[in-house]
């Protein structure tokens, strides 16, 4: 290597340059957690679990003669889950609430000329995400555009909504209603928005450093639920709640691309002890396991921080130039929050 390329290498920012704000430290390890997750698993997903090498093999560069899936996709690059994570975020932050025709028509952008997406490649897009995104193209509006059918509920709207609950300062009851919402352009059945609720109060559980942010999460959209009327669908969302609580007893997590499955494989990859071993763990369920990683990658970066990733993983991102300034914005509104917040008390 020349000097030259040695100098370039590092005057390179990468998602290190975020250690410059440890206040930040959970909120900017659950986003960059999320995309290390995807990225991670990108090389891995479509394998059953049989065919994945050892936990100590996994790593963002797959081990030699390993039958990677994208095999023209440099390792480091996130898929459709980080774009839309970066999507959901980027519009929050300049609507300043949920704009669903706003989030829509990035989602379109994103699918059709590769916006938040590495060398603007966009590669695995969901069946029902690509579904829902034409029926957009076609003048259908956000809320009716996603699938409402019980075949429907994959998992392309939990996979991005960790931003909601990192953004969102309302209410947790306001915090429901948006996750609901942001499911709707692609993923309108109710037993998605209630996986997307739940998986943001748990992110909040963490962030609020809580005890049992399981336990906690499902306790308070319980309660949540109880308290709407007839009209906000609150039978229907509680009997969809009652089949996600079901899975967990009667079913094994698989890494599939089922949303609810997806939530319960990332609860139990997320009793690993550090961010890394919560990583391998959702790729060794294989399948969908880019999701799968994304979503509890997701949470153990705000358990862990971005300190407790990996700091190899993070020099190995790709497209740090392309999330720079979102997470800038994202940065930007959190310490105006504070200060805010601070200013009140």
């Amino acid at each position: 290597m020349s000097m030259t390329e040695k100098l370039k290498m590092l005057d390179r920012r990468d998602f290190t340059s975020l250690y410059a704000y440890p206040d930040l430290d959970k909120e900017l390890g659950g986003l960059v957690g999320l995309i290390c997750g995807d990225c991670l698993g990108v090389a891995f997903e479509f394998h059953s679990p049989n065919d994945l090498p050892h936990a100590e093999m996994i790593d963002m560069v797959p081990p030699a003669g390993f039958n990677r899936s994208h095999a023209d996709v440099p390792p480091g690059t996130w898929s459709d889950d980080s774009s839309q994570a970066l999507c959901l975020l980027a519009s929050l932050l300049d609507r300043g609430k949920l704009d669903l025709d706003d989030f829509a028509g990035r989602l379109w952008n994103w699918m059709e000329f590769g916006y938040l997406a590495v060398d603007r490649q966009v590669f695995d897009v969901g069946i029902q995400t690509e579904r829902a995104i034409r029926r957009l193209q076609d003048g259908i509006s956000p809320e009716r555009s996603g699938g409402v059918t019980e075949m429907d509920n994959g998992n392309g709207s939990a996979m991005r909504v960790l931003p909601m609950a990192l953004w969102h300062h309302g209410s947790d009851e306001e915090l429901v209603r948006d996750a609901h919402r942001q499911s709707l352009p692609t993923h309108g059945h109710p037993r998605s928005q209630v996986v997307c609720a739940l998986y943001c109060l748990v992110a909040r559980g963490y962030l609020a450093n809580h005890p049992s942010p399981w336990e906690w999460a499902d306790h308070r959209l319980e309660s949540i639920y109880r308290e709407w009327s007839a009209n906000d669908g609150r039978d229907a969302l509680a009997a969809e709640l009652a089949i996600v609580r079901d899975f967990r007893i009667r079913s094994k997590p698989n890494g599939s691309g089922y949303v609810v499955d997806t939530l319960w494989s990332a609860k139990k990859a997320m009793e690993s002890d550090t961010f890394e071993s919560v990583a391998k763990a959702s790729v060794l369920f294989g399948n969908d396991c880019d999701s799968t990683a994304a979503v509890s990658s997701g949470l153990a970066g705000i358990r862990f921080g971005l300190r407790g990733i990996p700091e190899v993983w993070l020099h190995q991102l790709r497209g740090f130039d392309v999330a720079e300034s979102i997470v800038e914005g994202m940065i930007d509104h959190l310490r105006n929050h504070r200060r805010t917040a601070e200013i009140r008390s």
